[in-house]
């Protein structure tokens, strides 16, 4: 009887330990919270993959965080001649595109205002905020399936959000469409908290001459001609009309898009500015992925590869305005 005792409590103990090595979803979630609570900033590096009509594109991310609201997030594509850079300190918030020698100003609550994939307490917050989000537990790492709260959150409503075990740090983000496809995929490669950050580190006039150093400016893309680019997302509208005109930048093409939701998209050279010259946006800036635009109520404006875009409609929201935009890099023609 004793032993049958002893060995009765044993096997309490051993389910009572196992249960102790396996932390519940709210155990993690309150982790990760006192984690982003305590952390002073960071910085990462990763790789962001986008699945477009033709195929995946692939950019490098390095991203900068000082508490409480320092950001530098400098998104770079894969043949690297071409970068962008998202910056936040007290003047404001600026994107710089150092290959046309710009920056443009912003009074903007970003990134505040909707979820980030690369900006790791946005993901936190994004898994606080979903009380139903899925919970699943695996040998190295926490798995969590949310809502998103991105800009177009309607086409891209779910992600998964992967979490190391070992330190509670970022691994992979993907993003999914309604049909449960990948469109958008993180990769972190590195993760340093507390991270120490020099004094400058977030000036905006040092940033755009540090990035100028690495990128060349677009000055030869201004002689060639330009390719029309045509969106593979138009909302049910057809293009009824294409218009090409002369500037003194060189060709401006019109194209009208007609029917219930009615838009235009202009596209014409980006001109190189002699000296650094920054512009003041009304409106937020957008990631698209390959680029950072600025987003009004009725247009959304960009550049990407020495060409200046913009699309307008009083018909698009704005959920429709980025769709359309992330689209036109899906086709070369019609």
């Amino acid at each position: 009887m004793r032993k049958l005792f002893i060995g009765l409590v044993f096997a309490i103990l051993l389910i009572a330990l196992a249960g102790c090595g396996e932390k519940s979803k709210k155990d993690v979630v309150d982790s990760l919270d006192a984690k982003v609570e305590q952390m002073s900033g960071y910085k990462a590096n990763a790789k962001m993959t986008l699945s477009t009509g033709k195929g995946t594109q692939e950019y490098s991310v390095e991203i900068w965080h000082n508490k409480p609201s320092y950001y530098r997030v400098n998104l770079q594509n894969a043949t690297k001649d071409q970068n962008q850079m998202i910056l936040r300190n007290d003047e404001g918030v600026y994107v710089l595109t150092p290959a046309l020698n710009k920056s443009f100003r912003f009074q903007s609550d970003w990134p505040q205002n909707s979820s980030q994939a690369y900006l790791y307490e946005s993901l936190v917050q994004d898994i606080k905020k979903d009380k139903n989000a899925e919970f699943k537990s695996t040998k190295d790492n926490y798995v969590f399936t949310t809502k998103t709260n991105y800009q177009n959150s309607a086409v891209l409503p779910k992600q998964t959000i992967t979490i190391s075990k070992k330190d509670l740090t970022p691994k992979s983000v993907k993003i999914m469409d309604t049909d449960a496809n990948v469109l958008v995929k993180v990769t972190f490669s590195k993760v340093v908290m507390d991270a120490k950050f020099d004094k400058g580190a977030f000036d905006t006039k040092r940033n755009m001459t540090g990035a100028k150093m690495e990128v060349p400016t677009m000055a030869q893309q201004s002689k060639k001609p330009l390719e029309v680019k045509y969106p593979l997302q138009t909302s049910g509208a057809t293009l009824v009309n294409e218009k090409k005109l002369k500037t003194d930048k060189g060709d401006r093409v019109i194209l009208s898009y007609g029917g219930k939701k009615k838009f235009t998209i202009i596209q014409e050279r980006a001109e190189v500015a002699q000296v650094s010259s920054s512009t003041f946006v009304a409106g937020m800036p957008v990631d698209l992925g390959f680029a950072v635009g600025a987003l009004t109520d009725h247009s959304l404006s960009w550049s990407y590869e020495g060409v200046d875009y913009m699309i307008a409609s009083k018909d698009l929201s704005k959920n429709e305005l980025q769709n359309v935009a992330r689209s036109v890099q899906g086709q070369m023609v019609k």
